[in-house]
């Protein structure tokens, strides 16, 4: 995830708790005070939600989908043979069930009968072989098909277009109910790797007709498989979606559901208080105000997302591990998350969330450091010891710009001109911030990887796409990583060596079968990377949002994702407020 993305699932007892506590604390579910009204006639069961932070969407290919404003309407469209539900679990979802072999490589899906694509198509084993290796072709140039399916023996090659295809390779169909996927290693988190997007299955009709783009042709009810189809996609503005009568699950309740594109976040809540929205964000700013709404209406969980800043280690003067790690420890994170975002989120060092498997409560920040505030003069002194071995003085010092994507967001804004300001202060380093589209920052981070001229140091997020530390850890950091801007292990500076390493840890411990002896490898490779400043974790993320309390069946979980089998019990009642949705009637 997804910057956005992503994703905890299984063993959560503590975090759920949490959640409880927190969720009792702001006067409980919306669906509490619905249940003393009546459901809303048919006309008006239309849902209103928001797209944050984008001028369009990035995509609306499941094999391309990298960020929130992607996986949210692709989750509506289409399916994938794996689903986690609401308690953020996997389950078989175009399955019916599912087997692995004793050595863990050959894994055997059996698919429900009588599977549909929207427009009626039958959909097969072939289908699900096609769009797996369709991910993975060159021409498509996914930055993460071999990051979600390169368990999948052959992945790399067929990517590198030294495969013509995996079909009757490693994706065998011996009939058209039966899917067999190899993969080339033992993995405990292959199953939660297929619940990503990628491995989503689209129509090849639709494919062999318009291409690999698509996206203005779903209102033709063709591609999917999931809980909705497309009725109208208008560019920059909304993507409206109405149930899919083919989808194997519980059908919708609602009639529509319309995700209106917003480009500057702030702007949802307003739009929640004028009952143009039935959800919204709630900015730092309004949180006060929202806990005062009735019936509910406010939502506060904690996320499984980390929000930090990247460096290059390829770039000067970040090639530099003294200056990484004063750059770090001169930000004040609790500062930050108290006097920008009013304690909604949790100062953090680490890498892996609380809550996640392998959370390592006795790791330490970089040099050392245990606590989230800055430490000053050992920022200075590490700073002006990595002056001197650069040999930089301060006429010398290369220009710094911090690359970042607010999206419109007066809250993060604010957190990027206070470190801004810290490093000024404490180090005497003027940074520049240049504020991008979000599209484009992602697009400039893959333009990172391997390249000294790439950014500097930017400012993004991470959360999870499956409940293990693979997803935190081998997925970002290992060699030649799409993701891995920041050339952890593939750079000229001496800590390359420890950092490969590794990089050779976090993969035994990918398949090591003993679970806690691989908790504590990525415990060791977690606090490496720390110690390296490959990020500078800033907080963790917690989600404040509303709900208006006409809105019934939505569970709140941690990834803030809606299970395709539950639209089946989502409906709108007479309780007020509610959505204004006579625009779509």
């Amino acid at each position: 995830m997804q910057p956005g993305k992503f994703h905890l699932r299984i063993t959560l007892p503590i975090l759920f708790s949490l959640m409880a506590l927190i969720v009792t604390a702001c006067g409980g579910s919306a669906q509490t005070t619905a249940n003393t009204a009546s459901k809303a006639p048919d006309n008006q069961q239309i849902l209103i939600t928001p797209i944050t932070q984008v001028s369009d969407l990035t995509t609306f290919d499941p094999a391309l989908a990298t960020d929130s404003s992607a996986i949210d309407p692709i989750n509506m469209v289409f399916s994938g043979l794996v689903q986690l539900d609401d308690k953020l679990q996997v389950h078989d979802q175009l399955a019916q069930s599912h087997s692995v072999s004793e050595d863990g490589l050959t894994w055997t899906f059996k698919l429900k009968p009588n599977l549909k694509f929207s427009d009626g198509a039958p959909l097969t084993s072939a289908d699900v072989a096609y769009s797996i290796d369709r991910a993975l072709k060159p021409e498509l140039k996914s930055t993460v098909s071999t990051l979600y399916l390169g368990l999948i023996q052959g992945a790399e090659e067929r990517n590198e277009g030294k495969l013509k295809s995996l079909i009757n390779y490693s994706l065998l169909t011996p009939d058209p109910q039966t899917i067999i996927i190899k993969t080339s290693k033992r993995a405990a988190y292959f199953l939660q790797e297929l619940t990503y997007q990628t491995s989503y299955v689209v129509e090849k009709s639709m494919i062999d007709k318009y291409g690999d783009y698509f996206a203005d042709h779903l209102s033709e009810g063709i591609g999917g498989d999931g809980p909705w189809k497309v009725e109208k996609y208008t560019h920059g503005k909304e993507v409206i979606f109405v149930p899919n009568p083919n989808f194997e699950g519980p059908k919708p309740q609602l009639k529509k559901v319309i995700m209106q594109i917003y480009k500057a976040s702030d702007t949802t809540y307003k739009a929640y208080q004028t009952n143009n929205l039935d959800k919204a964000l709630v900015p730092s700013i309004q949180l006060a105000n929202a806990k005062k709404l009735p019936n509910g209406q406010l939502h506060h969980l904690p996320r499984l997302q980390v929000y930090f800043y990247g460096m290059n280690e390829l770039a000067k003067p970040f090639d530099n591990l003294k200056i990484r790690q004063a750059f770090a420890l001169a930000i004040d994170k609790e500062s930050i998350v108290h006097n920008v975002y009013k304690d909604l989120y949790i100062a953090t060092n680490h890498i892996i969330p609380e809550g996640m498997p392998g959370y390592n409560p006795a790791l330490t920040g970089p040099a050392g450091h245990s606590s989230t505030k800055a430490d000053p003069e050992l920022a200075k002194k590490l700073f002006q010891e990595g002056m001197q071995e650069a040999g930089y003085t301060p006429a010398t010092f290369p220009s710094i710009t911090f690359t970042v994507s607010t999206g419109g967001s007066g809250d993060t804004r604010d957190e990027y001109a206070a470190a801004q300001q810290m490093w000024q202060s404490t180090l005497g380093v003027s940074v520049k911030i240049q504020d991008i589209d979000f599209s484009t920052l992602l697009d400039n981070r893959t333009n990172t990887l391997h390249n000294p001229k790439g950014m500097q140091i930017w400012g993004l997020s991470w959360g999870a796409d499956y409940p293990d530390p693979q997803n935190w850890l081998t997925l970002l950091f290992s060699k030649d990583s799409a993701k891995n801007a920041y050339n952890y292990g593939q750079n000229n500076t001496p800590q390359n060596a420890q950092q490969e390493q590794m990089q050779k840890l976090m993969a035994q411990a990918d398949g090591n079968p003993d679970q806690a002896a691989r908790l504590k490898q990525y415990n060791e490779a977690e606090q490496a990377l720390v110690n390296d400043v490959v990020w500078i974790p800033i907080y963790q993320d917690a989600l404040a949002y509303v709900y208006k309390p006409c809105i019934v069946g939505i569970a709140d979980n941690a990834l803030d994702v809606i299970p395709q089998n539950d639209w089946g019990s989502i409906y709108k009642t007479t309780a007020t407020p509610c959505a204004n949705v006579s625009h779509y009637q």
